[in-house]
Parts: C-alpha cells; sequence; structure tokens
C-alpha cells in the first residue's frame, strides 16, 4: 500500500533503445497519472553505446526513481515459429541456445541467449529491464487485422524484414531476414567473379609505350605555360547555376536509386519467403491475397508495386514509429 502510495508521487520515465544501420535512436518518455508529460528523442552517430547516450539517459533518469530502459533486438538468428511447445520449436528453428517467449499459447518468438547476454552487457551501465522482439511490435502493431485474416505482415527496418502469415490469430509463418547478409553475399560473389573476366584485346601493353623524347618533356615543363594553368583555376571556380543545380539533382537522384535498389532487395526477399512457405513441408500453406506493410523506413511506391503487380498482393502500408511501439509493449508490460 505504502508503496503505490510513493510510486504515485513520481512520473515514470521510460527510455527506449532502438540500434539502425549507422546510427542509435533514444526516444525518452516521461509519464504522469494524466498520461505523457513530455517526450523526446536523440539520434546518436555511432550503433555502440558512448558516453554521449549515456549521458543524455542520466539526465531523465533522474528525474524519478521508476526508470525503465528497452531494447528492439537486432540480432539476426531471431525469429519466431508457430508452436510454443519446447519439444517442437527445434523443428522450426534451427538455432542454438534458443530463448523463446510464448504468444497466445500458439505460437512463440525467440532469440539465442548469447544475444541477450550481449545485449546486456552493451547496455550495463544503465541496465536493461525490457528486450523486446521485432515480432512482438509486428504482433501488437497489426493486432486488429491478426485477430480475424488471414494475411502475410511484414515489419520493415532499415537492415531487417520481420516477415509473418498469421490467419485468426495463429502464426503459420514466420522469418527473420538480414539484408546485410544479402549485400556481403552479393559482395563476395562480385570479387569471385572478377578473375574470370575476360581481358580487352584493345588493353594497352606497357611494352608497345612511346616515351616523349627530352626535348618534348622541357618545352612541355616550361614556366611561361603555367599562366594557362592558373586561367583554368580562375574558370573552374567560377561555377556556372545551372552546374550547381545539376550536382544537387545528382545527389537526390543518388538517394533515390540507394532506396530504389533497397526495396527491389526487399521485394526479392519477400518473393523467397512466401515461396518457401508454399513449398516448405513443415509449414501448413495457405494461399495469402493480403499484405499489410509495418514501414518504419520510408518504402517507396516502387516497393508496393512490385508486391502487387509481380506478386498480385493486395498491399496496405502503414507508418510505423518504432521508438513509440517500444514504449508503448514496455508500457503494457508494467500493466500501464
Amino acid at each position: 500500500m505504502f508503496d503505490r502510495i510513493f510510486e504515485a508521487m513520481y512520473a515514470k520515465v521510460f527510455i527506449n533503445i532502438i540500434v539502425k544501420r549507422f546510427t542509435t535512436l533514444v526516444y525518452i518518455e516521461i509519464d504522469s497519472k494524466k498520461g505523457v508529460q513530455s517526450s523526446l528523442e536523440k539520434e546518436f552517430e555511432s550503433v555502440e553505446f558512448n558516453d554521449a547516450m549515456y549521458e543524455f539517459i542520466q539526465e531523465y533518469v533522474k528525474e524519478s526513481p521508476y526508470f525503465y530502459v528497452t531494447v528492439l533486438d537486432t540480432s539476426s538468428q531471431q525469429g519466431a515459429v508457430p508452436t510454443c511447445s519446447k519439444n517442437r520449436i527445434d523443428y522450426y528453428a534451427l538455432v542454438e541456445n534458443i530463448e523463446y517467449k510464448c504468444q497466445n499459447k500458439t505460437w512463440a518468438f525467440y532469440t539465442t541467449h548469447d544475444a541477450i547476454v550481449s545485449i546486456k552487457k552493451k547496455y550495463a551501465t544503465v541496465g536493461v529491464d525490457y528486450i523486446f522482439s521485432p515480432y512482438a511490435i509486428l504482433s501488437d502493431f497489426f493486432k486488429d487485422k491478426i485477430d480475424s485474416h488471414l494475411a502475410l505482415y511484414i515489419l520493415v527496418q532499415e537492415n531487417y524484414l520481420s516477415i509473418a502469415i498469421y490467419e485468426n490469430s495463429q502464426l503459420l509463418y514466420a522469418h527473420h531476414l538480414d539484408m546485410m547478409v544479402q549485400d556481403d553475399f552479393d559482395a563476395i560473389e562480385m570479387d569471385e567473379h572478377l578473375d574470370e573476366l575476360p581481358l580487352d584485346d584493345d588493353a594497352v601493353e606497357l611494352d608497345n609505350i612511346t616515351l616523349p623524347d627530352e626535348e618534348e618533356i622541357e618545352d612541355f615543363a616550361d614556366i611561361e605555360d603555367l599562366d594557362a594553368i592558373d586561367d583554368i583555376d580562375e574558370f573552374s571556380e567560377n561555377k556556372d547555376v545551372d552546374e550547381e543545380l545539376l550536382e544537387s539533382t545528382d545527389t537526390l537522384k543518388d538517394a533515390d536509386d540507394t532506396k530504389f535498389n533497397e526495396d527491389y532487395q526487399r521485394f526479392t526477399l519477400i518473393q523467397s519467403a512466401v515461396a518457401e512457405f508454399y513449398k516448405d513441408e513443415r509449414y501448413e500453406s495457405r494461399f495469402v491475397e493480403n499484405v499489410y506493410v509495418a514501414d518504419s523506413v520510408g518504402v517507396t511506391n516502387d516497393f508496393k508495386k512490385y508486391l502487387e503487380e509481380e506478386m498480385f498482393f493486395n498491399v496496405y502500408v502503414r507508418r510505423a514509429d518504432l521508438a513509440l511501439e517500444l514504449c508503448e509493449l514496455a508500457k503494457k508490460e508494467l500493466g500501464l
């Protein structure tokens, strides 16, 4: 009784940490009895926990003795399985030292023991209260659909795709896909084929190069010719406005090309996952028509178009704020 009265005197501080491809986002929310009192977020140019993050968090931890640190699991060896039976999990998840948590007594999401230890060690100076799977976010985010629809559900992050197929709250299939592994594979494959490239018949041979004679070299090095070089430098410094606009446009085009390539890669990974669902005898396959996407990165229209035109899906995209969703899961764990 006394503890509850004491607790009511203080706000609750929720610290939510999400590691992205090159940065770390820290979202802090301060809640009182009346609801959200204040919130803020800061992105740090590092994927490792550093002094700047620690100082930022400590500034708000001082607000209350009731603070909770939540981390999103970004390990690659994680996923979800359509069973809650300890004896059956190994049938679906070919991973050693599994830690899992049941959902609705019918399915479970899992990660490795090493991943949990690594996260706790990484944030030991602030402590970790909750570690959530992307599948916990996905199932909560689309709860209104999962409870009554057969569909493919996808959580899109910068580095990962968390794919799941549910029918009336029952998980049928899941696959957690690491985009960076695919990138590494492509790079290795390209390196292996470099040695196989044929030499160009017109390639320059060193034996056929004729060097200029001494007089030609002296003429080229004449100091009077340097005046012409100065004129060239002056011209290059006076860029035309159209040229500057063109450079800006090229930068935007490069960003668009990167997004296009990433979305195409996401599409191919989804295509492969769906093929596995239909062909792998471990899963009870169903014909899937609808796809619900929780988009945390801002996918392009091309991504949606690929799924609709190439795989004939009905696609629905919802924007997802991972930090807010992570914070909501922490609140639910506390019964708030």
